[in-house]
């Protein structure tokens, strides 16, 4: 088995890294508005209102709201087949919780649709990533509330109705998984801690809310268009034992199981015995209201989309406290310390088909890097080249020599965005270099880096000429 003849090749990006025009057209200010950037290491400041004299990446990112016809040009020129982007919820609901939608926002999203169509490029859209309204974080405790699996539902029925000639391919959340894994789920559920509150206990709630919510989205894109495919989205850490010590092996499934806990939900419709396992770990209740159940059950995914950038190993002393490294002697290292392991991909997409049975797609893949631009104006990114052939190599061998399912894989950001962690652009992915710095300083300029033909030959060949 060969990758299919409708393999879905392509890029990843994010609203919130991408679009600019923060308030233009109508938006309304999501969580990543408020949120500045990090400075010389220091963490990102999360403000609770835009304040004056206060660099927010988010308000300009790339600019791609003016300049997205030129960006989807180049795209093209690549070859992709797809595209992966979300929709910024307040810039369809500025608020996330009014009766009507906002038109301005609708339509730029046509526009993008449009174009992309335009060069054959199908789009595939997150619903959520990161972006989730501010005003329904400030009003309404964000998913520590209910309301917002209705607010949720609105939202994804005004865009599955108005899309649902344009897009076929869906995503519920972005890396839901993260929700338990970071230590306060801002970027993913919007939530900061308030004082006295049990971090775990309210894991747990916003994340069965946000099943709810997504479950719900599912049942109504197929009632809206049944040849809608909606899948959910997770990081996966692919984690190996330490050792063959039974505690580091031990150490290796309790650090896997909180990743299992959302996609067991979410694709088998149901809390699992590993579910149950987890509540027991993090010692928090999980409160189910009636026909919860059954919308679970209901509400199941049609793929599984995940994000893979590196591996950890797990270790325990006493069977109990894991300690999770990404030290692997094994393993060369990138220019962000992150050990570089395409088997994890194999093995990433081993495990999910084993496990669950339904398609795959990679949808975030890359090499974070420093780029410098030459004096004759190239970009000679040999070493995101020798990254991402690696991994595709192995993403061929989960294909041919596993009989993976896998629908598609697209880069995270073909074309340079600013950092989620840090809101940085000296942190590059892309095929195509832009000209801008931390500080937000720059003439937006697009560039073609050598990675650039390169991507365009692997997708012409259909992932069969790898070589640099």
């Amino acid at each position: 088995m060969s990758l299919s003849r409708d393999f879905l090749w392509g890029g990843a990006t994010a609203a919130n890294q991408l679009e600019g025009a923060y308030l233009e057209g109508g938006k309304g200010l999501s969580i990543a508005d408020v949120e500045m950037g990090a400075r010389h290491g220091v963490p990102r400041e999360i403000h609770d209102r835009v304040m004056e004299g206060c660099y927010y990446p988010s308000h300009q990112a790339i600019d791609f709201y003016h300049q997205y016809k030129e960006d989807i040009r180049l795209f093209a020129e690549m070859g992709f087949r797809c595209f992966r982007m979300s929709i910024n919820w307040p810039r369809i609901f500025p608020r996330g919780d009014e009766e009507q939608p906002n038109e301005e926002g609708l339509a730029f999203y046509d526009q993008v649709f449009d174009e992309l169509k335009r060069y054959g490029i199908e789009p595939i859209v997150t619903l959520s990533h990161y972006e989730t309204p501010l005003w329904l974080v400030q009003q309404y405790g964000s998913w520590r509330n209910r309301k917002l699996i209705g607010f949720f539902e609105r939202y994804c029925r005004t865009v599955f109705t108005r899309y649902r000639d344009k897009v076929k391919y869906w995503m519920t959340f972005n890396e839901i998984n993260e929700t338990m894994n970071q230590a306060e789920p801002y970027h993913q559920a919007g939530v900061r801690y308030k004082e006295g509150e049990d971090p775990n206990q309210v894991k747990v709630l916003v994340s069965h809310n946000m099943f709810l919510a997504s479950a719900r989205a599912v049942i109504a894109g197929h009632e809206i268009n049944p040849e809608f495919r909606i899948g959910c989205m997770l990081q996966y850490p692919t984690t190996y034992p330490k050792t063959c010590n039974p505690k580091d092996v031990l150490a290796q499934r309790f650090q896997m199981m909180p990743n299992f806990y959302y996609t067991d939900v979410m694709c088998r419709g149901h809390y699992t015995n590993l579910c149950r396992a987890q509540l027991k770990r993090l010692g928090a209740e999980l409160v189910m209201e009636e026909g919860d159940a059954e919308l679970l059950e209901a509400g199941k995914v049609d793929y599984i989309a995940f994000s893979y950038y590196f591996s950890s190993i797990a270790s325990s002393e006493d069977g109990v406290n894991i300690k999770v490294e990404r030290s692997n002697p094994y393993l060369k290292r990138n220019d962000w310390d992150w050990p570089i392991d395409p088997t994890g991909l194999r093995i990433a997409l081993n495990e999910l088909y084993d496990r669950y049975q339904l398609p795959l797609f990679i949808v975030e893949n890359g090499l974070g890097a420093i780029d410098r631009v030459e004096e004759d104006g190239t970009i000679q990114d040999d070493y995101r080249i020798a990254f991402l052939a690696s991994h595709i190599e192995a993403m061929k061998q989960a294909v041919e020599e596993d009989m993976v399912e896998l629908m598609g894989y697209t880069c995270w950001g073909p074309i340079d965005i600013i950092s989620v962690g840090t809101g940085e652009m000296r942190k590059r992915y892309g095929f195509i270099y832009v000209d801008k710095d931390d500080a937000g300083k720059g003439s937006l300029k697009r560039m073609k880096k050598k990675s650039f033909d390169w991507y365009r030959k692997v997708i012409a060949s259909n992932g069969e000429d790898t070589s640099y």
